[in-house]
């Protein structure tokens, strides 16, 4: 084409694009938890039976005829 006046070139930018690449790396982070321990001691009643004896000695005599039973007839004789 001739008669056309040339077109110098001429250069655009455009704004820069941001593009991110995350990288992940572990890291170790302690958590504490702490634990208190706490031992109780209670008292539970529990029977426990204890039995006492105490014994002692009776004479009984019996007579005939008294009809009561355990007792002793005694008979004396006045002197004169």
């Amino acid at each position: 084409m001739t008669g056309c006046p040339q077109c110098q070139a001429k250069t655009i930018i455009d704004p820069p694009v941001t593009i991110f690449r995350d990288f992940f790396q572990p890291q170790l982070v302690q958590i504490i938890h702490p634990i208190q321990i706490i031992n109780r001691q209670h008292c539970i009643p529990v029977p426990h039976h204890i039995f006492t004896f105490t014994s002692k000695d009776v004479c009984t005599v019996s007579s005939k005829g008294s009809g009561k039973r355990g007792q002793m007839k005694i008979s004396r004789k006045k002197s004169k």
